[in-house]
């Protein structure tokens, strides 16, 4: 019998989850509250941890191929002083860590996810918002806008940091502000000086903000994402408001005219108000019953260790393992959900609290700040070098 997987929410995480569940055996049906699919946003990293499994799934190649970009190093300056503080080679990733370190503009990674799943039977269903879900003797049922209720074997909740189903799950609060606001955009690097369309990532830091660069869609663009401390007026649920440029520059403070250039090469701004949870305290937060949670639903990421499009991909490739045990074992499904939360929860906790603690370290000010700047000169590399994290992940 042929075992059905219900998936709610078309980003990244729901049509890794998508993917997997076809991989595994399952039928697949994903609800998208947009009416098409597509994404926004800019670029992100993709570690080895993450490069991994999508080779695995036959996604590095093709279309994708010319998109990414494999980064030879990551290279941190002081955006007060300009000088550089630390750099950590990352062309050498595929020897050490078996793959790539690559970046990549979100819409396009987005895009190879949705051809891999429509090709792979994935039944797709957009203009469908999902607004519930609740666990029965034997099935799951979804409610949706637009349609009747629908029944599955299980339901993977990847509907994103305001998710409506994880109170079903753990029933907690909703998310909190940070404080920091997350702007982003791009420049086409053709048009860019010389000392600003460097082929590597670069991470500028300052008191109270940070600045991340690296180049997109095959080295044609430079995505830059300056995070600074406020607040936004308007919807917090809005991660794409219009942002202006001038409160941006005068957010950043004094910093140096490479640092300023960069910020000025940008055309145009989009803002984000970073939300978060705290960390997963134990594996009865990601699954209940014959529902779980995928990626930001589960568990949302502060930018700061640039995994949290990463840990969605890494629980949907948990997921593709342990549906595949299900025809093989003939488990029950709860129980299927319940080891991939425990199988789970204290990576991506580890992830999160790296997270959180690199924020407070990248945005240092006074005797932190000159702490951290010597400790990079002296040990650059080796702090920053994450093996635990590059080297793990579902096996």
């Amino acid at each position: 019998m042929t075992r059905e997987l219900l998936i709610a929410g078309g980003g990244i995480g729901g049509l890794a989850a998508a993917l997997a569940a076809r991989r595994a055996g399952w039928e697949a049906r994903l609800f998208e509250q947009a009416a098409a699919f597509s994404e926004v946003g800019a670029g992100i990293q993709l570690g080895p941890n993450v490069t991994r499994i999508l080779r695995a799934w036959g996604l590095l190649d093709g279309p994708l191929a010319q998109q990414v970009w494999q980064p030879p190093r990551l290279r941190v300056r002081d955006a007060v002083g300009g000088g550089e503080l630390a750099a950590m080679e990352l062309a050498d990733f595929e020897a050490r860590y078996g793959a790539p370190y690559l970046t990549v503009h979100r819409a396009d990674l987005h895009a190879a996810l949705l051809e891999r799943a429509q090709q792979s039977g994935v039944r797709l269903h957009a203009g469908r918002k999902v607004l519930g879900a609740s666990s029965a003797e034997g099935c799951v049922r979804l409610r949706a806008e637009g349609g009747p209720e629908v029944e599955g074997d299980a339901l993977a909740a990847a509907d994103g940091l305001w998710s409506p189903i994880r109170a079903v799950v753990c029933g907690d609060a909703p998310p909190e502000r940070t404080g920091h606001l997350a702007y982003r955009g791009l420049a086409h690097r053709a048009g860019l000086p010389a000392e600003l369309r460097g082929p590597e990532v670069s991470v500028w830091l300052a008191p109270r903000m940070h600045l991340v660069a690296y180049p997109v869609r095959g080295g044609d663009w430079l995505n830059v994402v300056c995070v600074v401390e406020g607040e936004v007026v308007g919807d917090p649920r809005d991660w794409n408001h219009a942002a202006v440029a001038a409160e941006l520059h005068a957010a950043t403070g004094a910093i140096s005219s490479a640092a300023r250039a960069l910020l000025q090469a940008v055309p145009q701004w989009r803002l984000w108000a970073l939300h978060d949870r705290a960390p997963v305290a134990g594996d009865e937060a990601l699954a209940r019953g014959r529902i779980a949670l995928l990626g930001d639903a589960a568990h949302p990421m502060r930018p700061y260790l640039a995994q949290g499009a990463g840990m969605a991909i890494e629980d949907a490739c948990e997921l593709e393992k342990l549906l595949g045990v299900a025809d093989e074992r003939v488990l029950d499904v709860p129980t299927l959900l319940r080891r991939y939360a425990l199988n789970r929860w204290e990576r991506v906790a580890r992830v999160q609290q790296a997270s959180r603690r690199n924020g407070a370290i990248f945005h240092a000010a006074g005797p932190l700040r000159w702490g951290r700047n010597l400790a990079l000169r002296a040990r650059g590399a080796a702090l920053m070098d994450q093996p635990w994290l590059y080297g793990g992940g579902p096996a």
